[in-house]
């Protein structure tokens, strides 16, 4: 009783007198603007057709709902955005290589148990995640990249296993094993955890028969498969590089081999929208983003930040609508061309005349004027995935409160939730699917050479305009 007393007496240290005040000395925070993304106001719009459309009037209908404040890309991913992504993961498969085993000089991995006061965390990793997991890289020593440099016979070997053996070279041209290129990472299933009807408290005072004490963590490593919230823990191993073989296998009977040879890679296309990256790809390129961001923040000693992800169709058309209600396209007007007789987006105009608007596959991520809320090709160029799961008759009974249809798990979700909704058309679409309300759908585990994606973050707070 004396020991409850002297920590009860401890906490009331202070000189609040008494009062409520909150807990002080609490970090002043200011949203800062992500790069790249544009702010979006919460609203209220109608969700759905805009005019008759008898066809598609049962998947469609107009249905008012309202969504939060957030952030979202101005542009589509590009090809140079995403190859950062690539190009992070090839760099951290090579220092946990060169750092392994000590086998390289200057380049070391740092293990839970080799810290001073490892975290409850770092302990859990050792005995539960996988070795390659259970250390962090030393980002700090240079690559050296020109094999006349390479410091060390075993430098060299190491290197040389990220790049096509022998064998598999075209014309003894050397490249990166593309295969080798895999990103893993975890989540916790949001949605798991909320259908989870037992939940298990754990009570420290009836922890044994005696009535003593113990440690939480000591119980988590002895009895995991107690340990109910880890059941919500998904990992996720997914091959990060684009299928540039899309752009061959779309189509049959077409020439579009100088797009697989060089539309990923080549400094001509950096700006232009990745594409060739499957759902399960983007959503992994979103759980990098967050890591990225939030791991610079947490070293400049600053809160972490909302996460990225991919949005959901109702936020999707909302800022393609772009603070307009009641619109066809994100434009606003219900045409295609402007009153100069230019085609306001890249897609399949005139039903076959794809160079009409200016473009014939892709085109740059900035081409063409942006809609109200300064977005660029939300209409054409290519379509993009959502977050949500395509169901035809979702609009009826999803919520009018940030409506979403998902159940999005790691380990595999029903064959119908496999369908994601992607919006806003492409560059091999006719007009119809550029419209703000009209739906399609590809399966997650595909990748099309029409299909990419931006992302979102949520917005912490009201409104940007509190701050």
């Amino acid at each position: 009783m004396m020991f409850g007393a002297s920590i009860l007496a401890a906490s009331c240290s202070s000189n609040d007198q008494g009062e409520l005040v909150g807990v002080q000395d609490r970090t002043t925070w200011y949203p800062s603007e992500p790069y790249g993304m544009v702010n979006i106001p919460q609203g209220s719009f109608n969700m759905g057709n805009s005019d008759q459309d008898v066809p598609n009037s049962l998947t469609t209908p107009t249905k008012t709902v309202s969504v939060g404040s957030f952030w979202i890309d101005q542009t589509e991913i590009t090809n140079n955005e995403y190859r950062q992504f690539v190009n992070w993961v090839r760099d951290s498969i090579l220092r946990y290589r060169l750092g392994e085993d000590g086998l390289v000089e200057g380049y070391e991995l740092i293990d839970a148990s080799e810290m001073d006061d490892p975290s409850f965390f770092d302990e859990y990793k050792q005995l539960n995640y996988p070795d390659s997991l259970q250390s962090r890289i030393d980002w700090e020593p240079y690559l050296e990249w020109n094999t006349d440099r390479y410091p060390s016979q075993e430098y060299t070997d190491i290197m040389q296993s990220m790049y096509l053996p022998p064998e598999e070279m075209f014309l003894g041209r050397r490249m990166v094993d593309s295969r080798q290129l895999v990103y893993t990472y975890y989540i916790l299933n949001k949605q798991k955890a909320s259908r989870k009807s037992n939940r298990v408290n754990y009570d420290y005072k009836d922890a044994d028969d005696d009535g003593e004490f113990f440690s939480y963590r000591d119980y988590i490593k002895d009895n995991k498969e107690k340990s109910h919230r880890a059941s919500f823990f998904e990992s996720g191993s997914i091959h990060v590089y684009p299928d540039t073989l899309a752009w061959v296998h779309d189509f049959t009977y077409s020439y579009n081999d100088p797009m697989h040879d060089k539309y990923f890679w080549h400094p001509a296309y950096d700006e232009y929208p990745v594409v060739g990256v499957n759902w399960n790809q983007a959503v992994a390129f979103c759980n990098w983003r967050t890591k990225y961001r939030n791991d610079y923040l947490k070293s400049d000693g600053q809160a972490p930040e909302q996460e990225f992800r991919l949005p959901t169709e109702a936020e999707w058309e909302y800022s393609s609508r772009g603070g307009q209600n009641g619109t066809t396209y994100p434009w606003g007007g219900p045409y295609t061309l402007n009153s100069a007789g230019c085609y306001l987006g890249n897609f399949k105009p005139r039903r076959g005349n794809l160079s009409a608007d200016g473009g014939m596959y892709t085109v740059a991520a900035t081409a063409y004027a942006p809609n109200g809320y300064n977005l660029y090709n939300m209409a054409g160029n290519v379509s993009e995935w959502t977050n949500t799961a395509y169901e035809a008759a979702s609009y009826y009974y999803i919520s009018d409160i940030s409506p979403n249809f998902e159940y999005n798990s790691l380990d595999g979700d029903e064959e119908t939730l496999k369908r994601k909704v992607v919006r806003g058309g492409s560059w091999k679409d006719v007009a119809y699917y550029l419209q703000n309300s009209t739906r399609d759908y590809e399966y997650q585990d595909t990748a099309k050479c029409y299909v990419g994606f931006r992302t979102v973050q949520s917005f912490m707070g009201r409104d940007l305009k509190d701050f």
